[in-house]
Order: structure tokens, then C-alpha cells, then sequence
């Protein structure tokens, strides 16, 4: 099965966070270990569910291996915000693991490249029903779920 076609927030004219939800870009990402990795640089959407499926993270400097090298995607459910600060946590990364991390060089998304992600997160690459995205590593309830709506 092809992976649906994907889009950055800002490119989407007609498309905005969902009221009651805060807006993550800029906010810091953290790992499970509480270090720093660097922050939300976009949201990518797919139009057709009208739904976040993951976030563009800029990592920090220590991490770039190039200049091509510097950003990776999170399935949206693989985090969470903090309750009352503006960062958001990834439990399954670090900063070892991060380095092992497959890049993302806004490239169109292939569902390899998604396969390859949700491996360096410790998720099975396939879903058990065969939906793809039904998965909790795609629930944007589980992300939004620690912040109260504002």
C-alpha cells in the first residue's frame, strides 16, 4: 500500500491547528531522559483525513552530520506535550538513539521510510488490521492528552 500523500502546515493555506489544541512549532522536544534534542520545526498533515501524522524535528547542532541531515520525523503519537510547559516529550528517543535515527530531508514520505522510523522507535512496522495509520503511534489523542485544552 502507497503512503498518502503528506503536507507541511504551512503550505496549506486553508488548514490550522485544531482550536483548543496549541500550536507545537517552536517548542522544545525532549527524550525520555529529559536532555534536549532540538524543536518542532513544522507539523506534516494529510489533507484527505485532515489529520497531523507527524512532526518535523530541527535537531540541535551536536547532532547534525551534515547540513542535509539536521531534521528527523516523529509519528505524532510517539509524544506528548508537557502539562503546562512548552515542550514535547518522545519517551523512546535519546540521544543514542537519535544519532541511529533515520533523516528526513523533506523528501516525499514513503511508507519504507515510515517502516524505518517506527523501527528506530521500538514499533512494529505493521499494523496488525493493516491500517496503517490506526496505530497509537498515530493518535493524536495520546499527544494533546497531558495538556488541558486552552
Amino acid at each position: 500500500m502507497e503512503a498518502p500523500v503528506l503536507r507541511r502546515l504551512r503550505d496549506l493555506t486553508n488548514f490550522e491547528v485544531a482550536d483548543g489544541n496549541p500550536d507545537v512549532r517552536g517548542w522544545l522536544v525532549r527524550g525520555g531522559d529529559g536532555q534536549a534534542l532540538g524543536t518542532v520545526h513544522e507539523l506534516l498533515v494529510e489533507p484527505a483525513a485532515l489529520k497531523v501524522r507527524y512532526l518535523d524535528v530541527e535537531l540541535d547542532a551536536r547532532f547534525h552530520g551534515n547540513k542535509h541531515e539536521n531534521h528527523i520525523l516523529l509519528p505524532i503519537g510517539v509524544a506528548s506535550l508537557d502539562a503546562e510547559g512548552d515542550n514535547v516529550f518522545v519517551p523512546a528517543l535519546n540521544a543514542e538513539a537519535v544519532r541511529n535515527y533515520p533523516p528526513y530531508t523533506e523528501i516525499q514520505v514513503t511508507r519504507d521510510y515510515e517502516e524505518a522510523m517506527l523501527r528506530a522507535l521500538g514499533v512494529a512496522p505493521s499494523a496488525p488490521d493493516g491500517s496503517f495509520y490506526e496505530r497509537d503511534s498515530y493518535r493524536t489523542d495520546r499527544f494533546y492528552s497531558r495538556r488541558p485544552a486552552s
